[in-house]
């Protein structure tokens, strides 16, 4: 994705003319609305169902189930936040795990956040083409999908349920929580400066039961000293002493 967004700043200084990054910083400076066009510039919006396969597979197997029987214990449905969200993918995944990879299926809530209103509205739709649920489990698509244009599906209502989709900007706004899981992958860790992903890890470790997790990109890890665990080489992190 880095590759994707150094193409799009690439074709921008062509644009204004620019010879190189020096410049273009010069650009920024004195003209504050450029900022609004390279926040553009770095979105990449384009995702799959059940991206990073081992990461849901671990998911699946112990990391939801032990999540899941605690909020039941505690009498709650089990909350999860999907922090830049995109057009569904994400959040839907877990929708599917839960539903169709769990037994018994629990009760949950996910929260799925965006900053951009058009990809939350795509997202509410559940229309997608074919290649994007193609690493799915053998046989849900058929169960949760329905063919609609061609080679377009579309995500049953059932399977729709229970997913909540708002618009909120990382860097300006979070939900209250608590969660017990937050996935934030792929934006804040890869993006940001080292001050705002402090920051960020921060916020989410306020907004997580102590015995939640925080799942990131396959090639992100968290700032050296932050007090996280990853007990696997995914990057599926807990807090330390959680």
């Amino acid at each position: 994705m880095r590759r994707r967004v150094s193409k799009r700043i690439g074709r921008r200084l062509r644009e204004l003319n620019l010879p190189d990054l020096e410049a273009y910083r010069a650009r920024l400076s004195a003209d504050p609305g450029e900022w609004a066009v390279l926040d553009e510039l770095c979105r990449v919006t384009i995702s799959r169902f059940w991206r990073d396969r081992a990461v849901f597979e671990e998911l699946r197997r112990a990391r939801l189930p032990r999540l899941a029987a605690l909020a039941s214990s505690q009498g709650r449905p089990v909350r999860l936040w999907s922090a830049g969200c995109a057009s569904g993918e994400e959040p839907y995944s877990l929708a599917l795990l839960l539903r169709l990879g769990m037994e018994p299926s629990p009760s949950f809530e996910i929260l799925a956040t965006d900053a951009d209103p058009t990809v939350l509205a795509r997202a509410r739709e559940g229309r997608y083409s074919l290649a994007t649920v193609r690493e799915l489990p053998e046989g849900w698509v058929k169960r949760a999908f329905a063919p609609e244009h061609g080679e377009g599906l579309r995500l049953l209502p059932a399977f729709r349920e229970g997913v909540h989709f708002e618009r909120q900007d990382l860097r300006t706004q979070m939900p209250e929580g608590p969660f017990d899981a937050v996935l934030c992958r792929n934006l804040a860790f890869t993006y940001f400066d080292q001050p705002s992903q402090q920051r960020v890890l921060q916020l989410i470790g306020e907004r997580l039961i102590p015995e939640g997790v925080l799942v990131l990109g396959a090639h992100e890890a968290l700032p050296a000293g932050s007090g996280w665990v990853r007990q696997t080489p995914l990057p599926i992190y807990e807090r330390a002493g959680g």
